[in-house]
């Protein structure tokens, strides 16, 4: 049950392959004359083996692939996860250095301060010395007018004796703390330059271990489409086997009932509509399923090829797991949220598979498979195998959501919903009953 068509459907798709397996068994599409070669038992059954076998491989390298794409996913996440932290690094490497580079300049910039205080207290001592005594001030005291201007002279020498030895202990003390500063600094820097390396080595680690899981994700891709063309092929030779059976059975039970009816033409006889209904379509009593009423259908007689052809090729997937969106005309493919990981068929992905291997595109959703073939409606009471059947919450096409198979004997082939397999079922009538077409007219 679908309503818009998987882009998966659309990745497979091969007529070429189709044509050339019905030739190789003799029938084609349309050719309900054709007299094709009744294949063995053990033909049949080795084409279902092969095809059981590809299908097998297909779901082991499909899981594969899905936790190998798992895995890169995973992987891409870490990788990113690695870079912020690398990037997180990184700028506080950047502000480090741009750290030690203050500290750097500061301390640059003590040590000259410093240096400035230590030549003017040399040039304070290279004078006293050359003046004979340690204080240069001294001559100008002798040379005083009066005691008090002595006592003056000398109170100011003294406060600038003092003066130069506190501002050079002050930049002895600055020129200790920039020093300080500058080797926290490189500390801090060379802290944060080891940090930023090792991000860096696992970012590099993080985005190899990426590529090498998307590198093996590609590789499983490539594999799962070798093996989904292997799968193929068998489907395509198991269902011309299959086919060519069921057109022999047709036209061997045809050529014995004509020759059954010769000798009954010379005896008169009654005639009646029911003889062209199969005797299962007018008994059973309570068991058989009640028709709706005759509308007037509009479909032609069925091609007897082309409707054989691909009631066996619905045959040969009885048992697939149902996938939601699985499924085209090339045989059984990954589903759609939530059967992403699951290869099946869904109800149109079926009766899409099932014609195509008669050379009839019936479209890839229930609704276009409705509207593609409107003007091919059967009644019930009128169904013939091969038609399919169409279920609906409403009145109006747009409401029907799902579809199967007529295969005669008021039985029916499905896939029926999550959790199931391809199956054969009791024709369903009632409510929900929408109609029927024969893309085989």
């Amino acid at each position: 049950m679908r309503q818009q068509l998987n882009p998966r459907r659309l990745a497979l798709r091969s007529g070429g392959l189709l044509v050339a397996a019905a030739l190789v068994v003799g029938i084609g599409p349309g050719t309900a004359s054709a007299a094709p070669t009744n294949p063995t038992d053990s033909q049949i059954a080795g084409a279902q083996s092969a095809r059981d076998q590809a299908a097998a491989a297909v779901g082991s390298i499909s899981a594969q692939l899905a936790a190998a794409q798992a895995s890169a996913d995973t992987a891409h996440q870490q990788a990113q996860i690695a870079l912020q932290d690398y990037e997180d690094k990184q700028a506080a490497a950047q502000q480090a250095q741009a750290d030690s580079d203050a500290a750097v300049a500061a301390s640059d910039a003590a040590d000259a301060a410093r240096d400035q205080g230590q030549t003017a207290v040399d040039d304070f001592a290279r004078s006293s010395y050359m003046g004979g005594t340690t204080n240069p001030g001294f001559a100008s005291l002798l040379t005083s007018g009066s005691p008090s201007e002595f006592v003056e002279r000398a109170a100011l020498l003294e406060a600038a004796g003092a003066g130069r030895s506190d501002v050079l202990d002050q930049l002895t003390v600055l020129q200790g703390q920039a020093e300080d500063a500058q080797t926290q600094a490189a500390g801090a820097l060379s802290t944060a330059t080891t940090l930023q390396a090792e991000a860096e080595q696992s970012l590099a680690s993080a985005q190899a271990q990426e590529s090498s899981a998307r590198a093996q994700a590609d590789t499983l891709s490539a594999q799962s489409a070798d093996l989904q063309a292997q799968l193929t092929a068998a489907q395509q030779t198991l269902y011309g086997l299959q086919g060519a059976r069921e057109v022999a059975r047709q036209q061997a039970a045809a050529a014995a009932a004509a020759a059954a009816a010769v000798p009954a033409r010379s005896t008169p006889v009654a005639t009646g509509s029911s003889s062209s209904r199969p005797s299962s379509s007018s008994g059973g009593g309570a068991t058989t399923p009640v028709a709706p009423a005759p509308t007037g259908g509009s479909a032609g007689a069925p091609s007897a090829s082309a409707a054989a052809t691909a009631i066996a090729a619905a045959r040969s997937q009885l048992g697939v797991l149902y996938s939601w969106g699985g499924g085209n005309a090339s045989g059984p493919t990954l589903g759609i949220s939530p059967d992403e990981a699951l290869v099946g068929f869904d109800c149109s992905g079926l009766m899409e598979y099932a014609y195509a291997q008669a050379g009839i595109r019936v479209g890839g959703t229930s609704r276009a498979q409705w509207s593609n073939n409107s003007d091919k409606q059967v009644d019930a009471a009128d169904l013939q195998p091969g038609d399919m059947m169409f279920w609906a919450s409403g009145s109006a096409s747009s409401s029907i959501y799902h579809v199967a198979m007529y295969i005669g004997g008021n039985q029916m082939i499905e896939a029926p919903d999550r959790g199931q397999r391809v199956k054969i079922s009791s024709v369903r009538f009632g409510g929900d009953y929408f109609g029927a077409v024969r893309p085989s007219a």
